[in-house]
């Protein structure tokens, strides 16, 4: 039996403000139309900066990476060795492959790199570094050969870590502008800015909404939402873990969902004893107390197949498992964006710093994909190739015979004709039709 201590009143699922659709809508056109006017004018409106050109110059870059300090340096190189040492063990594990599936015919296929690549990094409200490493370091290692970077200015100025952070990862182009003037410069290309072929990392509403509008021009990596952590958890937990490792993630913003699952009552009764205590304390509490009225659930279970049923349910972005067992979910989940299994871990790790990619599926869209991977930046294509007559006369036989089937004559011709070439030189049209 299933019983809920604390209900969100928060809606799911991927409902759309024909609003704020209406509004994205209306910027992206006027990019699409005036370039890098537009670009300037949204730029001094939304984030009040105003340059001749918003591709940070080289000397610009380099004072932001100067500007840190010797710790902050050997934090973020570690930081992007761990994700950059992930995604080249991910890349490894990609092979093309080529297979003779038949006498005399080769199929195969190749992970070839997306060309160019547009990652956002947001910063307006807390200046995101860990973004850069999780786009740009992830696009390089795939073999991407342009990968641009916009990220908003912080406080009126470019952000000097976020700054870093990309050119330490890799970046081929940085952008000082955020927002979706961003989003369309990319996509579209102005007169400054080449256009790229696919869009990648997180970003506010309209960033979000910018995305979803602007696929087919381009790839992108997921449609997001607002951050969301499941912690499932028993009686081998405690209610200030529990609390902690929900509030961490709540304060990501006001309608980030924050869920309790557990099989003990005395556990959950004690984390949101624990939650308020926090909530006194903790200096993001405004933004992370607002999420967990509205958008917290504390929801019981009697067994662990329960647990594991709703956990699919929900399909959270991040889900903690600390319990006695945690292989258990592991064995036997199926949708989530990333597990942190163990009362070891914790998603700000992968958030920040532990290599698996935190840019991960909301929204329940877990059902259907996972994060962003290296496999993201690849396009795998297919080919193949028939190298002996009579591979080629077998498969054209029986090609023919299913294009008349579907009635597609020309399709059949085709066929016919090496049909005709390679094992029956002598058979007219409707013969090679009639006979295959």
């Amino acid at each position: 039996m299933i019983r809920r201590l604390k209900s969100s009143k928060a809606a799911t699922g991927f409902a759309r403000d024909a609003k704020l659709t209406a509004t994205v809508e209306a910027l992206l056109a006027d990019v699409a139309v005036r370039g890098d006017a537009a670009v300037r004018e949204l730029s001094m409106k939304f984030d009040g900066l105003d340059r001749p050109s918003y591709q940070l110059s080289d000397v610009e870059i380099r004072a932001c990476v100067d500007s840190l300090t010797t710790r902050e340096r050997d934090d973020i190189g570690f930081a992007q060795d761990q994700v950059r040492n992930f995604a080249q063990a991910q890349r490894d594990s990609l092979l093309d492959i080529e297979v003779e599936t038949l006498p005399g015919v080769i199929l195969g296929h190749r992970h070839i790199p997306i060309e160019n690549v547009g990652c956002y990094v947001p910063g307006g409200q807390y200046p995101l570094l860990a973004s850069a490493h999780m786009s740009v370091l992830t696009a390089k290692v795939a073999g991407c050969d342009r990968v641009i970077t916009c990220a908003p200015p912080f406080k009126g100025r470019p952000a000097p870590m976020i700054v870093a952070a990309q050119h330490l990862a890799g970046a081929d182009e940085i952008y000082c502008m955020g927002g979706v003037q961003a989003i369309a410069a990319m996509a579209y290309g102005t007169e400054t800015i080449k256009s790229v072929d696919m869009l990648a990392g997180p970003g506010n509403a309209y960033v979000a909404e910018a995305k979803r509008l602007m696929f087919g021009q381009v790839g992108i990596d997921l449609f997001a939402g607002p951050t969301e952590t499941l912690v499932i958890a028993d009686d081998t937990a405690d209610g200030e873990l529990c609390a902690t490792d929900l509030l961490g993630q709540a304060e990501h913003g006001v309608n980030s969902p924050a869920v309790l699952l557990t099989n003990s009552e005395k556990l959950a009764r004690d984390t949101m004893r624990e939650i308020e205590r926090l909530l006194t304390i903790l200096p993001t509490a405004a933004i992370a107390g607002q999420a967990w009225r509205d958008c917290g659930e504390v929801i019981v279970c009697d067994t662990l197949d329960e647990m594991v049923a709703e956990a699919d349910r929900i399909a959270s972005e991040h889900v903690q498992v600390m319990t006695a067992d945690p292989d258990y979910f592991l064995d036997k989940m199926t949708n989530y964006g990333a597990l942190f299994l163990g009362h070891r871990t914790t998603v700000a790790y992968g958030d920040k710093v532990i290599g698996t990619n935190h840019t991960l599926p909301t929204k329940t869209a877990a059902r259907y994909t996972g994060g962003l991977w290296v496999g993201k930046f690849l396009k795998t294509c297919t080919y193949q190739r028939i190298t002996t007559d009579e591979a080629s006369a077998m498969i054209g036989e029986r090609c023919s015979r299913l294009c008349i089937m579907e009635g597609f004559a020309g399709h059949a011709e085709q066929a016919n004709v090496r049909v005709r070439r390679f094992a029956r030189k002598n058979v007219g049209y409707g013969q090679a039709v009639e006979a295959a």
